[in-house]
């Protein structure tokens, strides 16, 4: 004879379990800043339309690019290339949706892959803001420096900033579409792009895209192993391009994802509740009808 105790306990600890799951689900989405939810829409604005990743493997960047350095030097991009190969982030460094996402996902899969960086690869950040300082960058480098935990390894690391011809030329041949988009204020000082690394060989051309904010280690570990042979890597889908929705006419930011997961979360939950209501009717009929028979 089952026991309707039992029933009871497992079914309040799955109901726990999906309320863990619920919440957690409910947390990675809080509030903050000017994260929010925006309407939804099965038409993405028209502003979007220039807000692409095109993929140009096997394209040669710009290498007599001008930019600064985090201490304000000037500096040529040819300077990174022509020993090992590079992983390059186009962002902006006071954005405050996208590219902490995108950062933060890159140094926690290097953190995972068995490189060294300024010794096997170089990593090379630039600003699509022309307007944000070597001050500025030099802050995000510290930040991230103490957040990849190897401050042995910064010389690796690059954050530059740069004039709009020389932003136009490098994000023109990587085909890293954005446009300036106003704030919460009204002022034109954000922008709307995509979220992807580029990958790219020694000689500075392109070998691989990942796109999204989270880059499984162990593709990123291979992805640097060919790089540094040469080789050009295959087109990836561009599924997980956009992370973040951008309403500029809300000046509102969606986590889309995450909006999902949360919306499962509360499906298990509703689902747990009603199969435990009925078996708890179903076990105390039938210990009604043991008791009466």
């Amino acid at each position: 004879m089952r026991s309707w105790t039992a029933t009871v306990t497992a079914g309040l600890a799955a109901l726990a379990f999906a309320c863990l799951f619920a919440s957690a689900a409910l947390a990675q989405v809080s509030s903050y800043g000017d994260k929010q939810m925006g309407e939804v829409s099965d038409h993405p604005p028209a502003l979007l339309d220039k807000v692409t990743i095109t993929q140009k493997l096997n394209t040669r960047i710009p290498l007599d690019g001008e930019f600064r350095d985090e201490t304000g030097k000037a500096v040529r991009l040819s300077e990174y290339f022509g020993k090992r190969p590079v992983v390059l982030s186009l962002v902006y460094y006071q954005c405050k949706i996208v590219c902490p996402e995108e950062i933060d996902g890159l140094v926690s899969a290097l953190e995972m892959v068995k490189f060294v960086p300024g010794k096997d690869f170089d990593v090379v950040f630039v600003s699509i803001d022309p307007s944000e300082t070597p001050e500025i960058a030099a802050k995000e480098k510290a930040l991230y420096i103490k957040r990849y935990g190897h401050p042995e390894t910064a010389n690796g690391w690059h954050f530059l900033t740069g004039q709009q011809p020389a932003i136009d030329s490098l994000t023109s041949a990587v085909g890293f579409g954005y446009v300036r988009v106003p704030g919460p204020d009204g002022v034109m000082n954000q922008f709307a792009h995509a979220s992807a690394i580029e990958l790219l060989t020694a000689e500075g051309r392109l070998s691989q895209y990942y796109l999204g904010v989270e880059y499984p280690p162990n593709d990123l570990r291979l992805g640097l192993v060919e790089a540094s042979a040469g080789k050009i890597g295959s087109p990836v889908d561009a599924i997980l391009t956009y992370c973040y929705r951008y309403d500029p006419k809300l000046n509102r930011h969606s986590l889309v994802i995450a909006r999902v997961v949360q919306l499962g979360g509360l499906i298990t939950v509703f689902g747990l509740g009603s199969y435990m209501t009925i078996m708890f009717r179903r076990d105390l009929k039938h210990d009604e009808k043991n008791a009466n028979g």
